[in-house]
């Protein structure tokens, strides 16, 4: 007997169990077809969008705090195993290291004049204000109307006067040139559909001498060994990401700075996507009384685990840049 006949039997014996199962195929198929599908097309206001809806639930604020942005786990603390890290604090330790990785010195560079480029609703942007002291000029910019309100109020909270939020298209800055002695940018690249641009406005932005220091999610460099269909499928969530190397290109393209320094911060980095999913299966009161956003936070935790498998495989890397501008 084939395959086809025997399931036609089967069928025929037990039609309520093959209507549960088919039934059950069916709507497990159509519930990753959702998924799989990106959450939104990008458009110029999309991002904003995005972030000012996240803002005024308030979920991402609850479970991720004040940094929208990934945490950093020592070897010693992955050893031990990343969920008995304080998932909030790896985010400050992030800071702290990317502070290190751009030459960002509390002594040095107290009271410079700083930008952060892709604030959310600020959590660096005070973080570096309070860090390099009340004569430090802390400016973040954001697509989102509700970040800059959020930002601001925390900031007022805190008793931080020296830090501004502004809403302001990071490919098209309104500064003058020079106008910064430091220029920061964490995961905000992600969401630029002009990498180019966003590269060009940065490094004119930056006064001469001035630190830049950037982190943002990359894919592998695919000019050696090309994208196949599931590679292209899996890094269809954002308008699209290049390389680390592509990036570096860009910098040097500008003729602007000096050496530009690079790393793949993977490691250090991966185990807060996972962590993310756990926060919030630990405490759901972030949204259990929310219904309305159940499916956006499944498809969130499904996003989180797609992004955790694809840096975990070599699509992705977490590329890390840091130079000075040429006197």
């Amino acid at each position: 007997m084939g395959i086809k006949s025997a399931l036609l039997q089967t069928a025929q014996k037990y039609p309520l169990a093959t209507t549960i199962a088919g039934g059950t195929l069916a709507a497990t198929t159509v519930t990753k077809l959702i998924l799989d599908s990106p959450s939104r097309t990008y458009t110029s206001d999309s991002v904003a969008r995005e972030y000012d809806a996240w803002t005024s639930d308030g979920i991402l604020e609850y479970y991720w705090g004040e940094h929208i942005h990934l945490g950093y786990y020592t070897d010693a603390e992955l050893e031990a195993g990343y969920k008995k890290k304080d998932f909030i604090q790896a985010k400050y330790d992030f800071i702290d290291e990317m502070m290190k990785f751009g030459g960002i010195d509390v002594s040095e560079d107290r009271g410079a004049k700083v930008l952060d480029v892709g604030c959310g609703f600020g959590g660096t942007s005070r973080y570096l204000a309070d860090k390099l002291g009340p004569k430090a000029e802390v400016t973040g910019i954001t697509l989102s109307p509700n970040q800059v309100k959020r930002g601001t109020e925390l900031a007022k909270e805190r008793g931080l006067s020296n830090t501004n939020f502004m809403v302001m298209n990071a490919l098209e800055m309104e500064f003058p040139d020079n106008s910064f002695d430091i220029v920061w940018a964490c995961e905000s690249g992600e969401h630029m559909p002009d990498k180019e641009a966003y590269i060009n406005e940065m490094m004119r932005v930056l006064k001469p001498g001035g630190k830049f220091v950037m982190a943002t999610w990359c894919q592998r460099d695919d000019r050696l060994v090309p994208f196949d269909k599931k590679d292209k499928r899996d890094l269809r969530t954002h308008p699209y990401f290049i390389s680390i190397e592509a990036y570096k290109e860009l910098i040097d393209a500008t003729k602007m700075m000096n050496s530009v320094k690079t790393a793949d911060w993977v490691k250090p980095t991966i185990a807060s996507w996972r962590h993310s999913i756990w926060v919030g299966i630990y405490d759901p009161r972030g949204f259990i009384f929310k219904p309305t956003k159940y499916m956006k936070c499944a498809r969130d935790a499904y996003c989180l685990e797609r992004m955790h498998r694809a840096f975990k495989r070599g699509l992705m890397e977490y590329g890390m840049f840091a130079a000075t501008k040429k006197a």
